[in-house]
């Protein structure tokens, strides 16, 4: 694979592709990042877009990590002390995970977004930024909450966060992908240069397909999960036989085999006992796709299978909860 298709794989969206190409022409020590806000136990949200740092690190990029504490702190989950708290915590499960600690800055966003240079790049934003498109670009990561100050603030200081991070490369779901297009019109018209970027899928609901897997609503699972409690949610999981023929609902199984599954793995067997065809190996997720839609993967050893390889990936970080919590 040559460093462009490892630094796109699995990315929805390339903005832009020009841009992507130059950085892969010579990747080494380029910066790159993802905010999260400190909100608990990491899900299978947060380690869609680690697995693309993990990409990114492969392929020679340095990787900086916003632990974002005043953004939470604007969307109203904590005092600071609970919100580093939890901050804390995060970062461990993100090192169990697999991102390389060698090659892995974590930032505080209050390092640098209380300082006055900042502030004052903040408020040239707010006078350059309609109040709709501020809320334009944070609908989607605000839901159906009633919109506050607050949350027309915290766009715009993602579209900072670029600039005094000094990064080369944006990376988030594709929910992020408005603040982003924020960040490339606004950045310029404060003197600094627009960014790359690049958006990760959203996963569909785990039990339907339909919509969004949603720590929040719905089922999704996390580090916290045991064993036990993950094979459940994946043998409940949704997961036709065939394709959606009018195209509206996903299959998460297959998803979470695509982009959590394929890209940490060489190699994915399916064990099955010799009266039902023996085991099967794929190398790559296409021909598992094609399998299960051809009837030779049955959906319940499609299942079996994917919660193992969910459980090995997810056990590290389980383990670090449980220490850091005794």
């Amino acid at each position: 694979m040559d460093t462009y298709d490892l630094i796109t794989r699995n990315a929805e969206e390339v903005v832009t592709e020009e841009e992507v190409r130059e950085l892969a022409e010579d990747p080494d020590g380029k910066r790159v990042y993802v905010g999260y806000e400190p909100s608990g136990v990491l899900h299978l949200g947060h380690l869609l877009t680690a697995n693309k740092l993990i990409d990114l690190q492969e392929a020679g990029m340095e990787v900086v990590v916003l632990l974002a504490d005043v953004h939470a702190y604007l969307n109203g989950k904590g005092t600071f002390e609970e919100i580093r708290d939890t901050a804390e915590q995060m970062k461990a499960q993100f090192i169990a995970y697999g991102l390389d600690e060698e090659s892995t800055e974590f930032v505080y966003g209050s390092e640098f977004q209380l300082d006055e240079e900042y502030t004052l790049d903040l408020h040239e934003l707010e006078l350059s930024t309609t109040l709709n498109r501020a809320q334009r670009a944070m609908a989607e990561i605000q839901g159906g909450e009633t919109a506050k100050v607050s949350h027309v603030v915290y766009p715009l200081m993602q579209t900072l966060d670029i600039e005094y991070l000094d990064l080369d490369l944006a990376v988030g779901g594709l929910d992020q992908r408005k603040v982003h297009m924020l960040a490339r019109e606004e950045l310029p018209e404060l003197g600094y240069d627009v960014r790359p970027a690049l958006h990760t899928p959203i996963v569909a609901d785990l039990t339907s397909g339909e919509g969004k897997m949603s720590s929040s609503e719905g089922v999704t699972i996390s580090m916290e999960d045991s064993t036990e409690d993950l094979e459940e949610k994946v043998n409940s999981a949704f997961c036709p036989p065939t394709r959606d023929p009018e195209g509206d609902l996903e299959n998460p199984v297959l998803e979470l085999f695509e982009y959590h599954v394929f890209p940490r793995f060489d190699e994915i067997v399916v064990e099955r006992p010799e009266k039902y065809g023996g085991d099967l190996t794929y190398e790559e997720y296409e021909s598992l796709a094609a399998d299960l839609e051809s009837g030779e993967l049955h959906p319940a050893d499609a299942k079996g299978t994917l919660a193992t390889y969910l459980d090995d990936l997810i056990a590290p970080g389980r383990e670090k909860l449980r220490e850091i919590r005794d």
